[in-house]
């Protein structure tokens, strides 16, 4: 486990490093910071308290932690992918945007979805072959 979180903080160490290389070519750097602190606003005011209460409200016992976090993965995606579902019709060049976006998205909720019910059967399962029988 150690050599997984070294391998992933080295791989987020080095895309920052990528985006900040990326961040001297813009110009305007202040659309930049309004839009750095318009995804802080979203996750910490929107995303992460429908997370939370939803986690509490509508799921108990140990799937609380698995649903929670394929929520929360939900919410950060559908940030992610909400300027280009809103996105107006079609653009006279037939390459900005070209794939079919709603459909690619219904397809990411459906492979965290398959994760989630996945990652919770085998904490299932895993928990009934730890119980003593009696």
């Amino acid at each position: 486990m150690r050599a997984f979180r070294v391998t992933a903080g080295a791989a987020g160490v080095a895309l920052m490093g990528v985006g900040a290389f990326l961040l001297m070519d813009v110009r305007d750097v202040s659309d930049v910071l309004v839009w750095l602190g318009g995804a802080v606003v979203l996750h910490d005011v929107v995303i992460a308290p429908v997370v939370l209460l939803a986690g509490l409200l509508l799921v108990r016992g140990g799937l609380r932690g698995p649903v929670r976090g394929a929520l929360l993965v939900v919410g950060v995606l559908s940030a992610v992918a909400l300027p280009v579902l809103l996105r107006p019709g079609r653009t006279a060049n037939s390459s900005v945007l070209p794939l079919d976006y709603p459909r690619n998205y219904l397809i990411a909720l459906a492979a965290v979805a398959t994760m989630t019910a996945t990652w919770s059967a085998v904490r299932a399962l895993g928990r009934r072959r730890r119980r003593p029988h009696a």
